[in-house]
Formats: structure tokens, C-alpha cells, sequence
């Protein structure tokens, strides 16, 4: 279940990049086949999937790499505040499919075995971990382009810097979650809590 969580959710996360810059002006993902919630067009087998996979079993929380959604920000509506609602539109659609998953399984409870209820569970808890883990403000992940379209030019220097590492620049991400991994698991206990409320500890 938590391949198919992974897999789906990394779809819908990826598609709705595309959709967003799309929406403001810019057909570049439209153009590439992106706007489709086919994991096929998003997945990549080793940081999509084996990488999230590795990264729950070592940190309980998964970390991965898709296929980036092409955007040229020069094409888009409010210029670099498009590009940081681009950046946006992934992590929200994991917090929405997570307090979709919740709000189903706050009213279904009593009805779904616990086989289910943990499936739906493991579900929800992947989508919450995505959410905090891509609103971490550092390339190459999406809260960057937040905090890009706010920070002063100092700021933005040292982001582009670090993007300019490439491929590297996860290496910085796995420094950060590895040093402030009870910040960020404690960041998903309290959201996975006011989701679920009273069921968090028996689904979670």
C-alpha cells in the first residue's frame, strides 16, 4: 500500500505543477504530456519510488526525486510570485488529498475494518510527510520557490547557488532532515493529530 500511496500521490503532486503554470500562461508542461495523472509520465523508478521507500524505513517519513514538471517562469502570470504558486500547488494537493483521506476516515471508522483503516492511514501519513518535507525552503525542493518570492537579494543569491549544485543539492536536504528529523516528525505528528484527532494514535 505505501508503493501505491507513493506512486499515486507523487502523480497528483507532479500533475498540478503542471496544471498551475499551465492556468497562469505558461503551456510548457501542458506541451510535454504533464497535465495527466499517468505515474508513468511522472515516476522515476529510483528516486520516485525506491528512494521514498529507503527513506521511511530509515527516517519514517518519505523523501523522493519526480520527474520535473518543465515550466519557463518567464511565461508565467505575476512572475516570480507564479513561480512560487506553481511550487505551491504540489505540496498543497498532498495536504488536500491527506485531509480528504481524513475527513473519510473520521467518518467511515466505525464501518472500515482496521486492515483498511491503516491502508487509508498509511495514505494519509505519506501525503502529510510530502507536504513537510517539499515546504522546506531549499532548492530543489518547492518551498524554495516560496521563500524565493518574498526573500531579499542576499537570500536569493545563496538559493541559486545551491540550485546550481544540480543533482547535489538533495545531498544539502537529506543534511537538513537528518539533523532536524525530530523538528520534522514532530511537524507531521501535530498535523497528522489535528486531522485525525482521537483516531491518530490507533491509525498511525
Amino acid at each position: 500500500m505505501a508503493f501505491v500511496s507513493i506512486v499515486l500521490s507523487v502523480s497528483a503532486h507532479e500533475a498540478m505543477h503542471g496544471y498551475m503554470a499551465n492556468w497562469l500562461g505558461d503551456s510548457t508542461a501542458r506541451d510535454a504530456g504533464r497535465l495527466t495523472l499517468n505515474p508513468l509520465k511522472h515516476i522515476d523508478i529510483y528516486t520516485s519510488v525506491l528512494l521514498p521507500m529507503i527513506t521511511i524505513a530509515l527516517f519514517h517519513y518519505p523523501i523522493m526525486v519526480a520527474k520535473p514538471v518543465p515550466f519557463n517562469p518567464t511565461r508565467l502570470k505575476f512572475d516570480e510570485f507564479g513561480a512560487a504558486l506553481v511550487g505551491f500547488a504540489g505540496p498543497l494537493t498532498n495536504l488536500v488529498l491527506a485531509t480528504a483521506g481524513s475527513i473519510y476516515l473520521r467518518l467511515s471508522a466505525n464501518s472500515l475494518t482496521i486492515t483498511t483503516a491503516r491502508y487509508i492511514a498509511i495514505f494519509i501519513g505519506i501525503n502529510i510527510a510530502m507536504f513537510v518535507i517539499n515546504m522546506i525552503p531549499i532548492p530543489p525542493l518547492d518551498g524554495s520557490r516560496i521563500l524565493y518570492a518574498f526573500a531579499p537579494n542576499p537570500v536569493r543569491k545563496v538559493m541559486e547557488q545551491i540550485e546550481g549544485l544540480g543533482f547535489a543539492s538533495i545531498g544539502v536536504v537529506f543534511l537538513l532532515v537528518f539533523i532536524f528529523s525530530s523538528v520534522f516528525i514532530s511537524l507531521e505528528s501535530s498535523l497528522g493529530h489535528l486531522l485525525l484527532g482521537y483516531l491518530y494514535p490507533y491509525v498511525l
